[in-house]
């Protein structure tokens, strides 16, 4: 069978759209991969996904409470989503406060969602979970031992004296600076 040109460049141009949505959005299924090929403008079945995939070498990976689809490299890396975090809080100072097994994150007005997201995204699973409000971010943790992890990989994720800040400021809250 001889493929002409443009039915090469197609399957190029198909392949590299469905590497950038695994990049960009936490895609669980197929399914979804099929729908959204087709609403970036490509005749797709879910064979023909599949196949693609295969080529690719995508895996399902963990994130969050869910498996994802995502390039080799990046589940060789840690998580793709990690370098999200990475570059929020290049961007962000964020301050740390503890209360019980809670940690509050202050951000700058507005970013306390965005960080919350990178977080529920990234590789960090230590954590029961993240509630923002507009600049304040509480994480929640169900012991010590996972709380202390979860300070140390996410002191790894902020640049040292980003914004003239160490980076993690760990305090009680009763101990805050005022």
């Amino acid at each position: 069978m001889i493929l002409n040109g443009s039915g090469v460049n197609a399957k190029g141009r198909r392949q590299r759209t469905l590497l950038d949505l695994v990049a960009r959005s936490p895609i669980g299924s197929q399914e979804e991969l099929v729908e959204l090929l087709r609403e970036a403008g490509f005749e797709v079945t879910q064979a023909t996904v599949s196949r693609d995939m295969a080529e690719l070498g995508l895996v399902k990976v963990p994130r969050g409470d869910r498996h994802v689809y995502a390039t080799p490299e990046s589940a060789a890396t840690g998580n793709l989503y990690d370098s999200r975090l990475r570059r929020l809080l290049e961007d962000i100072p964020v301050r740390i406060g503890r209360s019980g097994l809670s940690l509050v994150l202050l951000a700058t007005p507005g970013s306390a969602g965005a960080i919350a997201q990178a977080i529920d995204q990234s590789s960090l699973q230590d954590q029961v979970g993240t509630l923002a409000g507009d600049n304040t971010l509480l994480v929640l943790f169900e012991t010590e031992a996972a709380l202390e992890r979860w300070l140390v990989r996410f002191g790894s994720y902020q640049p040292a004296g980003a914004s003239g800040l160490p980076p993690v400021l760990p305090y009680t809250l009763t101990e805050a600076p005022r």
